[in-house]
């Protein structure tokens, strides 16, 4: 039995909710999208198998493959999308809707529709003629936690040579994106009766120094490191989120901030954490303040694969586009650490990630099916 046409797969797959957040309230499954994957690629012909996520129930990745050994192609993406804000679409966010040559709904271009471009395009290719295997990779968790991503490197799981991630990217290649990590930092002084300082230690003056002490660092960093490939061409750090205290009247007690932290290739996120932590340590040396610095979640490695990597060069070749560099995070380190070298390509914008509205310009989707069927030619139907 033949797997749908293509707009029917946009149609199911859109209609299958997969919100993965922090948020328990928000957060859902990606079973239902797992399977309707794994239906079609049995269909197409394809050995699926299916990886629950270790402490996470629920959630489920897809390997689909055809053809054996190491050399192969993967085509990557992931299973969930973001939370939608209510009220503010035009139409049902789970409803492929299409207008003005486009087609909306909640991820359509981040990045669910990479999935149904893949199939179309891989229904013309005969498996049995495969050279070099093909394997197809839908992860789990990918907006909010990447655990999808990360329990593959755990197993250590063996997949290809290649990847492709098709997360949006307007067709032109990426090949290097920074890193990201999130930290929290609380200060804990004494409370006391406003009137006489010396009976207690002031958290939000501590919390003053400290963020003094991380834009004199930050400053340093931006000096120190560069990448001219990046739009944004130095690390960044980025002071988000501040509380302390509860009344006017009280020395406050308690402290606390977040931050993010977006480093550059090359700029280990472990290093540059000890290297924050020296320097707060000793600012506040004598202030008689307690300081703990943590991280909000697992921080997303830096991605750079060589520009002479075998899909870097054929991506560039096929797009008519050199390889760039971007500021947003991905699973693209993940698969590199299993021995991949990856490129992020897919059709889509950016731009329209995570927002109301999110939709696929129509313009893009024959291109993506012929790029597809073009590296598919090129890694796995000839010797690589």
């Amino acid at each position: 039995m033949p797997y749908p046409k293509l707009e029917q797969m946009m149609q199911e797959l859109i209609a299958a909710p997969s919100v993965s957040s922090v948020s328990s309230a928000w957060d859902q499954s990606n079973q239902k999208v797992i399977e309707l994957l794994e239906t079609w690629c049995a269909r197409a012909g394809f050995s699926t198998e299916v990886l629950e996520i270790p402490d996470k129930p629920g959630k489920y990745n897809l390997i689909a493959s055809s053809g054996d050994g190491n050399d192969g192609l993967v085509l990557s993406g992931h299973t969930d999308t973001v939370p939608y804000d209510e009220g503010r679409w035009s139409q049902n966010p789970f409803q492929l809707t299409e207008r003005d040559n486009r087609w909306y709904g909640l991820g359509t271009a981040d990045m669910k529709g990479f999935f149904a471009v893949v199939l179309e395009a891989i229904r013309s290719i005969k498996l049995d003629d495969l050279q070099n295997p093909l394997i197809l990779l839908a992860t789990a968790d990918e907006e909010s936690s990447m655990d999808g991503a990360r329990a593959l490197v755990q197993k250590q799981r063996r997949l290809g040579a290649h990847a492709v991630i098709g997360e949006p990217t307007g067709l032109k290649p990426i090949r290097m994106h920074k890193s990201i990590s999130m930290e929290v930092i609380r200060i804990t002084g004494q409370s006391g009766h406003s009137s006489n300082p010396a009976l207690g230690k002031n958290a939000m003056e501590g919390m003053h120094q400290v963020m003094d002490e991380i834009m004199r660092w930050r400053e340093e960093l931006q000096q120190r490191y560069t990448n001219p490939l990046f739009a944004v061409p130095q690390p960044t750090l980025n002071l988000g989120y501040i509380h302390g205290g509860d009344n006017p009247n009280r020395i406050c007690g308690h402290c606390e901030m977040h931050f993010d932290i977006r480093a550059l290739p090359g700029m280990p996120l472990d290093d540059l954490r000890a290297e924050l932590d020296r320097r707060l340590g000793k600012r506040l040396i004598d202030s008689g303040l307690q300081i703990q610095r943590a991280p909000l979640f697992h921080d997303v490695p830096a991605m750079e694969t060589p520009a002479a990597a075998a899909i870097v060069k054929t991506a560039e070749q096929l797009t008519g586009y050199t390889a760039e560099a971007v500021a947003f995070a991905t699973e693209g380190p993940f698969l590199n650490q299993l021995g991949m070298q990856t490129v992020i390509l897919g059709p889509g914008n950016i731009d329209q990630a995570h927002q109301p509205d999110e939709y696929i310009s129509l313009e893009q989707i024959q291109p993506a099916i012929q790029l597809v069927r073009d590296l598919v030619a090129r890694f796995c139907l000839k010797p690589s």
